[in-house]
């Protein structure tokens, strides 16, 4: 059997290596167009914050290792096309060989690419993205090379609230600015405004609601000219968002849903049932609407590649929804969230209510204890919790999880309020920032 996967990150390299190991005899191909495979995106920020570290060391496995393993990985090789009725992937090298491979089974694990807005000069060099890693090389290097004392983040979103931080670790200037109002415009406002004012009070400039009219390059450094605004940086960072790697699979026909993303079903088969996806490029259902949704996260990535193998191999597997949970950190701050946003709520049919409560993280008068924000959503008609975020400088992270175990298993928010949480003062107050909360919204939802 020859299992062919296009793609080598996070469910690619996941797909490939536990097909390997379930069944030894099959033939697995790994299609990958640049020649990084197996690293953690996600720490790229982070990285880049510590000039000591070089970027290898967020390689998982080399490719040599998978190819140690009886894996056929060709790094280099950029898939472009689908052949389905030959069963056939084709595409050229970056040397402009042609080459093609024969499948049984296919899994299209080509992940997301940033979006990269029409504004004029976005191709100057020292303007990036920050989505693979050579991205986090160039950047990195640029820093260094180019002796980076200001920068401007086009963009107010997770990637570049992470790439504000790292570049503050780095003592580089920082302005943000974006066409849209707000920061993090799924947030709530109060907790938006703490992040807001976290900052501000490190001096990183924002600009949200401003239309970028063009980038130059000038003689020292570039330009950002917006609508009533200038700005003069070393470096550019557009962090605008991402999109998923589809177009692949929409020339060979295949069906797509939210945000374009390639449809599957449960068990990750897409509309031709010889073909997967998974990761970045792939839907997946929401466990709380049960609607097809677009959310990309690395652990469903993973979750969803060893899913595939699976299947491949001969066992039926399906996979529950997601909830969306994600966390970040900007400087002293951690976010998080899961679930769905009241405007979420409405968009999916419930009739939301929601409250917000100001805590804390540890017990009171000990030592350390910081502000706890937590909002919290719910459906009026059902009492079933729908979605809760956090702000905090500690207690936030780890905490978001119980509110994603609860939206996994439909629980009211009385339901929540009676679970026993622990307790003790380094940890929190007696009654938890999220017990606190879901005793508050009882009282909006008995209204």
């Amino acid at each position: 059997m020859d299992f062919v996967v296009i793609g080598g990150d996070a469910a690619g390299m996941s797909a490939a290596s536990r097909a390997k190991r379930n069944r030894p005899d099959i033939r697995v191909t790994v299609i990958e167009k640049t020649h990084d495979v197996s690293y953690s995106a996600c720490g790229m920020p982070y990285n880049i914050a510590d000039p000591s570290r070089p970027m290898k060391d967020l390689v998982v496995r080399e490719a040599d290792v998978f190819r140690k393993q009886g894996i056929a990985v060709l790094t280099g090789h950029h898939a472009t096309r689908i052949d389905r009725a030959a069963k056939t992937v084709s595409g050229r090298t970056l040397e402009g060989n042609s080459f093609s491979v024969s499948y049984d089974a296919l899994l299209i694990a080509t992940g997301a690419s940033a979006i990269v807005p029409d504004i004029p000069g976005l191709a100057l060099p020292g303007v990036m993205v920050l989505k693979h890693l050579e991205d986090g090389r160039r950047i990195k290097n640029f820093i260094e090379d180019a002796d980076v004392k200001r920068s401007v983040i086009i963009g107010m979103g997770y990637i570049a609230m992470e790439m504000c931080e790292a570049l503050r670790e780095r003592h580089i200037q920082v302005s943000m600015i974006k066409p849209g109002p707000g920061l993090l415009p799924w947030m709530d406002p109060q907790l938006s405004r703490v992040v807001q004012q976290e900052l501000e009070s490190s001096g990183v400039a924002l600009y949200p609601g401003v239309r970028i009219l063009d980038i130059k390059q000038g003689e020292k450094g570039f330009n950002v000219h917006g609508e009533g605004v200038d700005i003069e940086a070393d470096m550019i960072i557009v962090a605008v968002g991402v999109k998923p790697n589809s177009g692949i699979a929409v020339e060979a026909g295949l069906e797509t849903s939210a945000h374009g993303a390639i449809s599957t079903d449960s068990r990750l088969r897409t509309s031709d049932p010889h073909i997967y996806a998974a990761g970045d490029c792939a839907d997946a259902f929401h466990a709380v609407t049960g609607q097809r949704v677009w959310i990309p996260l690395a652990l469903r990535a993973n979750r969803a590649g060893w899913a595939v193998a699976d299947n491949v191999s001969g066992k039926s597997v399906s996979l529950p929804g997601i909830v969306g949970t994600a966390v970040f950190r900007v400087l002293g701050l951690e976010v998080a969230r899961t679930g769905l946003t009241v405007q979420e709520a409405v968009a999916a049919g419930f009739r939301p209510v929601s409250g917000v409560i100001q805590s804390r993280s540890r017990a009171h008068a000990h030592p350390g204890a910081s502000q706890i924000w937590v909002q919290m959503v719910a459906d009026h008609e059902t009492g079933r919790l729908l979605g809760v975020q956090m702000v905090g400088r500690e207690g936030v992270a780890h905490r978001i999880n119980a509110v994603a175990v609860a939206l996994h298993n439909r629980m009211t928010v009385e339901d929540f309020s009676r679970t026993d949480l622990a307790y003790a003062p380094p940890f929190g107050p007696v009654w938890d920032p999220l017990l606190t909360a879901a005793n508050q919204l009882l009282k909006k939802i008995a209204r």
